[in-house]
């Protein structure tokens, strides 16, 4: 059966002297501990240390990577556990479902998906054959004798990854039960943080919103029949999540724009909404005017906020009714950047207290837009590829489009965004790959003396995440 092996120089160039300068830049960095300042993971799986059940439920279920590709060749997404955590399957169903993921291993070929699952097979448990139709029982019986071990509960593993802050992805009207329960742990040393993620409640003209606010209202205490009732109850709810350890608020929208309506129009617009007589263009007006309104509060609460839009969100409306969003049909837009965070930046693009970080998709806009507007702007830092294009080539493009305009140093540090939690080290390890060998290119053409590369490399693995996150 062919091998499954992982080759040292993985990711580096071939011409060796380039080479050789990027291994010696990675070796500083390969064993550094991971900040994870976004990503999904469930908090009740640190919570509670709950073992894992199987392979599919750990590596398959969460990853919706694995399964958009695998639903392109024709695969059901209920039939990999899909949606996770309310699809359940039996012992029988989790072991097919592991047939099918190796037996369209092909699938897979060239994807960062492949660079990840392959790492995380080989380094953790020591799976040494291809996957195909012919190793999965055996691949997945030896994952399954390893996840029953108790070192291979989720705390221990975040021991073994030296995972020493992960940030989750929460409802502003979120208890955060699981958080407090980690924080009183005194036996739990790492940190897990919410972000506060209010985009269904900053999107008026959508099913369902009147349902969201009146939430809102009972979790903040603060009625929402207002706009000004609804400003206040947002600014109760973050100071909750801050009050409980959050560094950041996230948001996702289909474009950028942060142009505020009027004081008196946001209001009447507001009840509008209430009233379930909104349009779909008021409907937009509004939520860019409480996008502007997050950017104030967060001007003032210093939490840290970071932008990632242009996602046409559930794509294919048979998935979406059947499986619900998050499960693989997200497909990138274009974007723009310059006019549409105008007045956001305008007016809070140099207060100190204010962070900005911007994700994309789109990353025609790095080296056009959003590296020349960090490369003014205090306040704001590009995210690094995230998503679609957190891929090795993407992750070279990017240092190359945005370190011209606007250096290493207004950039967001390594994102993994991901609810694959086994993933979390080889997505960490790809990224120190790449900036390595993007640094090595450098130093060999003479644009960058090897002692200052080895500060950069170590600055946005260690340092850059927690500047920008203000995790010191």
């Amino acid at each position: 059966m062919p091998a499954l092996t992982l080759h040292p120089d993985r990711l580096f160039p071939a011409e060796t002297t380039t080479r050789d300068v990027a291994r010696r830049l990675y070796e500083t960095v390969k064993d550094l501990p991971i900040i994870s300042p976004h990503g999904h993971v469930p908090p009740q799986w640190i919570a509670e240390n709950t073992p894992w059940t199987d392979p599919t439920s750990l590596l398959l279920s969460p990853d919706h990577y694995i399964n958009r590709l695998l639903h392109a060749h024709g695969v059901q997404l209920s039939t990999m556990g899909v949606p996770p955590g309310k699809v359940s399957l039996s012992d029988a169903e989790a072991r097919e479902a592991w047939r099918t993921f190796c037996s369209h291993w092909y699938v897979f070929r060239g994807t960062p998906v492949r660079y990840w699952m392959e790492s995380e097979l080989v380094e953790i448990f020591g799976v040494d054959v291809r996957p195909s139709a012919e190793t999965a029982d055996a691949i997945y019986d030896q994952i399954a004798a390893t996840l029953a071990q108790p070192d291979f509960r989720p705390r221990q593993l975040m021991d073994r990854f030296d995972i020493t802050f992960m940030a989750t992805t929460d409802d502003p009207c979120d208890d955060l039960h699981f958080h407090q329960q980690l924080s009183a742990d005194p036996t739990f040393t790492r940190r897990i943080a919410p972000t506060f993620r209010p985009d269904r409640y900053l999107e008026p003209a959508r099913d369902g919103w009147t349902t969201l606010v009146d939430n809102l209202a009972s979790a903040s205490g603060i009625n929402t029949e207002t706009y000004d009732g609804w400003i206040k109850a947002m600014e109760n709810r973050r100071a909750y999540f801050k009050a409980n350890g959050a560094v950041s608020s996230d948001h996702a929208h289909v474009d950028l724009d942060t142009t505020p309506l009027p004081a008196n129009e946001a209001s009447r617009v507001y009840r509008k909404a209430r009233a379930g007589q909104i349009t779909g263009a008021e409907g937009d007006a509004l939520r860019r005017t409480m996008l502007f309104e997050m950017a104030r509060m967060a001007s003032e609460d210093g939490l840290v906020m970071t932008l990632h839009p242009a996602a046409y969100r559930n794509h294919h409306t048979e998935t979406f009714e059947t499986y619900g969003p998050d499960v693989g049909a997200d497909i990138p837009m274009t974007v723009e950047a310059t006019r549409s965070l105008r007045p956001m930046l305008d007016a809070f693009g140099t207060n100190p207290t204010f962070r900005l970080v911007v994700f994309t998709m789109d990353e025609t806009i790095f080296g056009r837009e959003l590296g020349p507007l960090a490369g003014f702007y205090p306040s704001l830092y590009v995210g690094v590829p995230w998503w679609f294009i957190d891929a090795p080539d993407a992750i070279k493009r990017f240092r190359k489009a945005v370190t011209e305009p606007a250096g290493f140093t207004k950039t967001s540090g390594f994102i993994d965004d991901t609810r694959a939690f086994l993933s979390i080290p080889a997505r960490h390890d790809m990224s120190r790959r790449i900036d390595s060998v993007h640094l090595a290119e450098l130093v060999v053409e003479h644009r960058l003396h090897q002692d200052e590369a080895l500060e950069i490399i170590h600055d946005l693995v260690a340092v850059q995440p927690k500047q920008v996150f203000r995790l010191a």
